[in-house]
């Protein structure tokens, strides 16, 4: 399942910033396929963020975390971007959000 976050965060804020990142092999948003795993925000100082891809061998995974990246740095010009991949737990379509699940017929 997809992780939330306080609405009143920064963190959700980010998190929401994130569905601007679409995996261009199906066309659905980072956060939606549920590829975000944690988010850690310390103002001023620093952004750093959990993610996986579905497979360890996505053609696109570079090009996925690079526009995460920079996609966050746009918003967040005083703070230090990471994005670590993580691989645990192993992403399956469960993570999916009803959302993602909506735009993939999955329901």
């Amino acid at each position: 399942m997809a992780k939330t976050f306080d609405s009143d965060s920064e963190e959700f804020k980010i998190n929401e910033i994130l569905k601007e990142v679409i995996d261009p092999e199906i066309n659905i948003n980072i956060v939606d396929l549920g590829l975000i795993y944690g988010i850690d925000y310390k103002k001023g100082e620093s952004i750093s963020v959990d993610m996986t891809l579905s497979t360890p061998a996505c053609p696109l995974g570079d090009v996925i975390i690079s526009n995460a990246q920079q996609t966050i740095e746009r918003f967040y010009k005083d703070e230090k971007v990471s994005i670590q991949l993580v691989w645990e737990p192993t992403w399956s379509p469960e993570m999916v959000t009803p959302d993602g699940k909506g735009a993939l017929d999955m329901m």
